[in-house]
Formats: C-alpha cells, sequence, structure tokens
C-alpha cells in the first residue's frame, strides 16, 4: 500500500512539476521576449530613410546598453545592398540572419552565432517609407540572464516538490501504519487464541474494523458448536453402540442358543443408529456452507420421478410455489423431501399430494397421503428413532426422526397434522427461506 500510494504521488508529482515548469519558463521567456519586441518597435518607429536611401534614426534609442561595446543588448538593420547598420554596442561585430524568410512578421529564435554569448533575436522585415529595399531589423541580447532565471525558477520548482513528495510519501506511510495497525492486535489476538490464552478477540477496535472482529468471533463460535455438535454426537452413536454390542457380546460369551437371531437383532439396531448420525453429521457439516440455497421444485421432481418408479401404483401431485427457494443444501433437501414422499407412497392409500407454499420467512412443504392417518396421541412417538407404527412393511423406522433432525439443523421444523382433502397424514415441512 505504501509503495503502490508513493508511486501515485511520484507520477502526479512529475506530471504536474514539468506542467509547472512549463508554465513559469514560459511566462519568463515571454516576458523577455517583450522587451526585445519593444526595443524592437522603437527602432521601427524611429527609422527613417535619408536622401542617399540609407536608414537612420531621427531619435536616439532609449537603453543605454546598446551605446556600450559588447554590453549584451544589440540592434542591427540590413538591406539587400546596404552595409549593415549596427548598434555601438555591437562594435566590430554583425548579427547573423536566420533563414531567409520572405514575410513582415516578427521572428523569434536562439542564437549561438558568438563563442561563449548566447543571444536570444527578434527579428522583423520592414518596408520604410519612400525606399524599395526591405530592411531586416534585429535586436539580440544575451540571454545568459534568462537562462539564470530559468535555472532559479527549476530549482526552486523541484526543491518544492521534492519536499512535497517527502511530506505526502511520509503521511501516506503513517496513514497506511496507524490504520493497518488494528490487524496486528487482531493477530496477537488469534495467536493468543492459538496458544489457549483466549477464547475470544476481546480487545476494543476502530468501527472499520469492528464488522470483521464480530465475524471472526461469530466464526469462532460457530465451529465451536460445530465441534461440540460432533462431540456430542459422537458421544450419542457410542453411547448407543455400547448396549446392542453388550447383548451380542453377553450371548457370545453364554453361547446362547439364539445367538444368530441375536446378532441379526442387534446389528439392525446398530446400523439404524449408525445411519442416523451420519445423516445428522452430514448435515451439520454441510450447513457451514454461508451461501446454501436450493430450488424446491426441481429437487420436488426428482423425489416425484424417483419415488413413482418404486412404487408405480401411487398417484403423486405436486402443486405451489414453483420458485421458491430454500437455505438448505440440495443433498439434505433432496434426502427428507424423498423420506417424507416415499413414507406417504407407503402407508398411504395410493395418492400423494405436495403443495408448495412461500412464506415471509420459510418456506412450507406439505406432503398429504390418503392412507388411515396417525391417531394424535402416537404422532409424537414418530420422531423417536427406530419408531414405526406399521411392522407389516420394511423399513428402518428413521425416516421422519432424520427429517426432524436435518430441519432443525438448519432452523426449520417438522410437524403432523390431519390432511383435509385427503383424510391421511399431513406432514408440514418448514424451512428458511433463502434471502436471494
Amino acid at each position: 500500500m505504501i509503495g503502490i500510494a508513493s508511486a501515485w504521488i511520484i507520477v502526479l508529482l512529475l506530471g504536474g512539476g514539468v506542467a509547472l515548469d512549463r508554465v513559469l519558463v514560459n511566462a519568463v521567456t515571454r516576458n523577455f521576449d517583450n522587451q526585445l519586441e519593444y526595443a524592437l518597435t522603437a527602432m521601427i518607429a524611429s527609422a527613417e530613410i535619408d536622401p542617399l536611401g540609407e536608414v537612420y534614426f531621427n531619435r536616439p534609442l532609449g537603453d543605454q546598453r546598446f551605446l556600450e561595446p559588447n554590453s549584451g543588448l544589440y540592434w542591427q538593420i540590413s538591406g539587400e545592398g546596404h552595409d549593415d547598420f549596427t548598434s555601438r554596442s555591437l562594435w566590430d561585430r554583425t548579427l547573423e540572419q536566420m533563414a531567409p524568410h520572405d514575410d513582415l512578421g516578427i521572428h523569434l529564435y536562439d542564437s549561438n552565432h558568438f563563442p561563449g554569448e548566447p543571444l536570444r533575436v527578434v527579428e522583423r522585415t520592414v518596408m520604410l517609407p519612400d525606399s524599395e529595399v526591405k530592411w531586416s531589423f534585429r535586436v539580440a541580447q544575451n540571454r545568459e540572464g534568462l537562462d539564470a532565471q530559468v535555472r532559479e525558477i527549476r530549482t526552486i520548482v523541484f526543491n518544492s516538490f521534492l519536499l512535497l513528495a517527502v511530506g505526502l510519501i511520509g503521511m501516506a506511510a503513517l496513514q497506511t501504519l496507524y490504520g493497518l495497525w488494528p490487524l496486528r492486535k487482531i493477530h496477537k489476538a488469534i495467536g493468543e487464541m492459538r496458544n489457549g490464552q483466549k477464547s475470544r478477540v476481546t480487545e476494543p477496535m476502530p468501527n472499520e474494523v469492528t464488522p470483521m472482529v464480530d465475524e471472526l468471533n461469530e466464526l469462532l463460535e460457530h465451529n465451536e458448536r460445530q465441534a461440540e455438535e460432533a462431540r456430542r454426537h459422537a458421544g450419542n452413536l457410542a453411547h448407543a453402540l455400547k448396549t446392542p454390542l453388550t447383548v451380542i457380546m453377553n450371548s457370545a460369551t453364554a453361547k446362547a442358543d439364539d445367538l444368530a437371531d441375536t446378532v441379526i437383532r442387534e446389528s439392525g439396531i446398530m446400523r439404524r443408529q449408525v445411519d442416523h448420525h451420519l445423516a445428522r453429521a452430514r448435515a451439520v457439516g454441510r450447513r457451514g456452507h454461508a451461501h446454501s440455497r436450493s430450488r424446491v421444485w426441481p429437487s420436488l421432481q426428482a423425489v416425484e420421478r424417483a419415488v413413482g418408479r418404486l412404487y408405480k401404483h401411487v398417484r403423486i401431485d405436486i402443486d405451489g410455489d414453483q420458485d421458491a427457494v430454500v437455505s438448505v443444501e440440495r443433498q439434505d433437501l433432496d434426502e427428507m423431501i424423498g423420506n417424507l414422499v416415499e413414507n406417504a407412497a407407503k402407508y398411504g392409500g395410493g395418492s400423494v399430494f405436495v403443495t408448495v407454499e412461500t412464506g415471509d420467512e420459510f418456506v412450507d412443504l406439505l406432503v398429504e397421503d390418503d392412507g388411515m392417518g396417525i391417531p394424535v396421541e402416537n404422532r409424537d412417538r414418530l420422531f423417536n428413532r427406530g419408531a414405526r407404527l406399521d411392522t407389516s412393511k420394511p423399513g428402518t423406522g428413521l425416516g421422519l426422526a432424520i427429517v426432524r433432525d436435518v430441519a432443525e439443523i438448519y432452523q426449520g421444523n417438522v410437524t403432523l397434522d390431519e390432511s383435509e382433502d385427503l383424510g391421511g397424514l399431513m406432514v408440514r415441512l418448514s424451512l428458511p427461506k433463502s434471502p436471494g
């Protein structure tokens, strides 16, 4: 950041310095040239032609330097076929004419005709009254004074802009270091958390950094919750497997006659427990995706096709908001809808109706069937792992329990009611609506 700011400051100051240098140098040069043009105008105004056709001044020029030899200020009048009429300051020298031109305009140029004495020359061709000759009037001045002014201006500009660059770069560096200093505090706090000295960033921070610190603390809290859930699930799974393993071990130790039946029965219990906890673990892991969102309608259509192939005698109808989007991973959404629709098809009378309703905060999926329904007193028991009211059909008794657990992980819920249209069971799955 300091390097980028320094480079940008240098580029801007270089551009500004060059522009200011051109403006000031042009102003000084223009003022210098105006003085020469003034002297040239005075020469032309004083010039006349004598009876012999030679040019002369009807009054003397005002600047005394024209009379002092090698004073640095000179004039000269030249005409074709006539001797050069020069100022006394030129002494035995003459001014060199620039490239030939055939116009009456003013020409300004630099000349190095005199060794060691650079000149600034203004020249103009004039037709004087009573003369057929084109007279070339020239005024020249030593430009060492002009060059000295230009050097002084450039020195002042350079030193000023150098000081300004140092000040701006220093200020940018201080501002950057001061602005990023809170990140050093955060770095230190994270190191203390890694060493176990702290669990959160608790130091006061500037307003610009506070949102990031809050997000960091929320992330830490989220990770702690996930770790705690993982530990709790591992403990629950170990506890759930402990009893079946003990039964199998006791039967094997006692060499019981029904050992095979015991192993099959207890293995089924362990498999249900493992399936349940694996489903919860997958849902908890996927919940960590902050931008989880899934469209409900494609999931419903996929489940309808899959369940329709398994239960060809069942009619499945879907209706409602086709644009509903929920804050749930697609795989978990498919698993919840699949469990509910499959249960309705398995235990219903042949008709399943699914409705999608979108509210302000939740999207409700209503799964209805035309089966026998479930008494109110038995509905809560269905959410227990392994609970089955109808044992005549194959199953693990984990469907509703998994749906409820996965829905709660995403801050949703599942309720059971009676279907008014079909007369069987109605399951209402409420999932948070995606803000997008």
